[in-house]
Formats: structure tokens, C-alpha cells, sequence
């Protein structure tokens, strides 16, 4: 890598290193060139400023020259850096773990806004997050409804470790179990609320991702079979069995898909509950069902 950062100032390297990002293609250049000065300098932006004519120390130009080399290789910098922010939880991630996406929180609104309208948000609540990869929807709701109960499944054992290395940093260990199952198969009823954010890329859609997604993300977390509904048609129906009468399932969706999952769902007895949430880019994310009392 050219023009070491070595003998620079802090923020001669912010500019140099958005400068690199900038000709190396990458979106959000300036963003992540101040997140990677600042997660190395352990500043935020204020202390950023602050420090903006200090110089560099040896170790930290070091440091800071490898996490250019692989955000420009480009691996995402919450990878880099080994936590995302979600629901203002900072969490921790792995090989077997999504990063946590904004569009994600979609489904923690739609989720609430449900439990609201029920006078059920300080109710002892017992919910389930089917996949639950980082823990990131499961914990974000706990840290919502005190009184609540939760369960995060997931096939890979790493992923579940993950989730308990979040649910402890978070302080909600006492009101989590995570389970090693596929979706909601080990899973007992009655269960208040169900979420998921299964795998619903096309599989052929896989290769056209970007590399941020698709090099570094686990294929088994986004690939959903040949129309990307495949994981819907198992988890729907275990989930509608361990609703309790008048509980939701709330699940996140791809571009296009929020008809085909309300159809999946209606086909086992849940009718439609709230109003689909849609994403920054006007993408309905957050679909539910809700399973009526007889």
C-alpha cells in the first residue's frame, strides 16, 4: 500500500484513507474512513476533531494501514472491527453470524407495535427468534419488554455461542436460552410472539451479491432455495402450531415477497396483523400473521 500513514497526522490519515476508499470503489469512503481512524484511536467524532492534529503513533499507523488493506480488499467494516451496532446494542459478531442490518429493526417496530396495540408490552411475555444468528432481534425486543422470556434457535452451535456472548454483554443472560434446532422444531408452546429472519435470496441471485455480502456473510443465512421462500415454508408452519391464540409470527422479507409470505401464512390459519413495515428504499421488510382464537 502506497503513501504510508506513518509521521500523519489524524486527520491527514482520515483524509488519505477516504482518499484510498474513494479510488478503490467503495460508497461509503469518508464514513468508513472515520470509523476505522476512530476504532483505532478509540475516538468518536467529537474526539476526532479534537484530536485532529495530533500525530499518529507507530503502532496506530500500523494498525490503521491493516484495516485499510482488508476494508479495500472488501471486507465490511463491522467484520473488521467485530461488532455492529443494533437497537443500540452493540454486538458482537462471528464467521456463523449476519451483520445486523437497519432494515432488520423493521421487524423489532413491527413486533412492538403489535405487542402495543395488545397491552401486552409488560406482560410475562415468552417469545422466540427462529435463526436467531447474533441474537440481534431477540435481544433488541428483550431490551424493550422487562417481564419477557426469550428463545433464539439456530442449526450452527458457533452462532449460538455468539448470541450468548451478546445476551450477556447486553445484561439479559437470565432471560434468554438459546437452543440448537432447526427454526422452531425444538422448540414447545404456547409461545406470545415469534420472529424470524430467515435466509431469502434466490439461490441464483447469490453470486450477483455484493462481495461485502457474499464473500463474508454464511451462505446458509441467505441462501432461500430457488424462489427464496424455502425457509418460509418450514418455519411458518412449526411457528403456527406453538402460537398461543391470538399471538404473531413477524418475519422479515425480501423485495417481492411480502404477497407470497402472507399467502404461506393464511394457508395455516394466520390472518394478517399490522401494517407491513417498509425499509428506507420502500421495500415492505416485516410482514405478520397472527393466529386468531377459535
Amino acid at each position: 500500500m502506497t503513501d504510508s500513514l506513518a509521521g500523519q497526522t489524524v486527520e491527514t490519515a482520515r483524509r488519505a484513507l477516504t482518499a484510498r476508499f474513494k479510488s478503490g470503489a467503495i460508497e461509503s469512503a469518508e464514513l468508513d474512513a472515520r470509523l476505522v481512524v476512530g476504532a483505532v484511536l478509540g475516538l468518536d467524532l467529537t474526539g476526532l476533531i479534537t484530536a485532529a492534529h495530533r500525530q499518529l503513533m507507530p503502532h496506530e499507523a500500523t494498525r490503521l494501514e491493516e484495516f485499510a488493506r482488508r476494508r479495500l480488499m472488501g471486507e465490511p467494516v463491522a467484520r473488521i472491527f467485530g461488532h455492529k451496532e443494533f437497537w443500540g446494542l452493540t454486538l458482537t459478531l462471528s464467521r456463523e453470524t449476519l451483520v445486523p442490518r437497519p432494515d432488520t429493526e423493521t421487524v423489532v417496530e413491527l413486533a412492538l407495535e403489535l405487542l402495543r396495540v395488545d397491552g401486552s408490552l409488560s406482560r410475562q411475555l415468552r417469545i422466540a427468534d427462529l435463526g436467531t444468528g447474533s441474537g440481534a432481534i431477540l435481544l433488541a425486543l428483550l431490551s424493550e419488554l422487562p417481564n419477557a422470556q426469550g428463545f433464539g434457535t439456530d442449526i450452527s452451535a458457533q452462532a449460538l455461542q455468539t448470541a450468548a456472548i451478546n445476551a450477556a454483554n447486553a445484561g439479559l443472560s437470565k432471560r434468554t436460552t438459546f437452543i440448537a434446532c432447526d427454526y422452531a422444531s425444538g422448540l414447545s408452546g404456547p409461545l406470545d410472539l415469534i420472529v424470524s429472519n430467515p435466509p431469502y435470496i434466490r439461490s441464483v441471485d447469490i453470486a450477483g451479491l455484493a462481495a461485502e455480502v457474499r464473500e463474508y456473510d454464511p451462505l446458509a443465512a441467505l441462501d432461500g432455495g430457488a424462489d427464496g421462500l424455502s425457509a418460509y415454508r418450514a418455519l411458518i408452519p412449526q411457528a403456527a402450531r406453538l402460537l398461543a391464540p391470538g399471538a404473531a409470527l413477524v418475519v422479515e422479507a425480501g423485495e417481492g415477497q411480502s404477497g407470497p409470505i402472507a399467502g404461506l401464512m393464511a394457508a395455516e390459519g394466520l390472518t394478517p396483523a399490522g401494517v407491513p413495515k417498509a425499509d428506507l428504499a420502500g421495500i415492505q421488510r416485516a410482514v405478520a400473521g397472527r393466529k386468531m382464537p377459535r
